[in-house]
């Protein structure tokens, strides 16, 4: 599938002309466009998720106490690490969580000082719904992208460039 020029297109012709000695402006257009989509699905996804009454830093939460299985239960220290966040950020997001029904917490009976966080059913059902809804608005986009797992493949190699310096 060929698309017309866009906007990166003209950004990086523009750059060409004024400044010929800049190699490879392929780099510009590459992560540019990686920079734009993620805004433009995340922008979408937000207002999926909207729907369901959280937001994606809730969901977030959500997704990783139903990921972690049965009880569906972790602690604040667990989510912290698997999302990195700072305490405060975590503190902010449980306490959304909690006035809005979506999870519990509760005093932690191996750690006198620790709090564990429970996915409530309502926050059961919300993630179970959010999830399918955000991956059914990622798809629409996608399925207008030729070989989406070669795509995934090259984004993968990208990634993994981050990690080898």
């Amino acid at each position: 599938m060929t698309t017309e020029p866009d906007f990166l297109d003209r950004v990086t012709a523009q750059w060409a002309d004024e400044r010929p000695d800049l190699e490879p402006l392929i780099a510009m257009a590459v992560f540019g466009r990686v920079y734009r989509s993620a805004k433009l699905m995340g922008d979408r996804i937000e207002d999926v998720y909207a729907t369901f009454g959280i937001d994606r830093g809730g969901f977030d939460v959500l997704a990783t106490l139903r990921r972690a299985g049965e009880p569906y239960t972790l602690s604040p220290k667990h989510l912290i690490a698997s999302m990195m966040l700072s305490s405060g950020g975590m503190t902010a997001r449980l306490d959304r969580l909690e006035k809005g029904g979506f999870v519990s917490r509760a005093p932690d009976p191996n750690d006198r000082r620790g709090q564990l966080v429970t996915l409530t059913p309502k926050g059961f059902e919300t993630v179970h719904a959010a999830v399918g809804a955000g991956l059914a608005e990622q798809a629409k986009v996608l399925a207008k992208v030729s070989e989406p797992e070669k795509l995934g493949d090259l984004l993968r190699e990208l990634l993994a460039g981050f990690n080898a310096e």
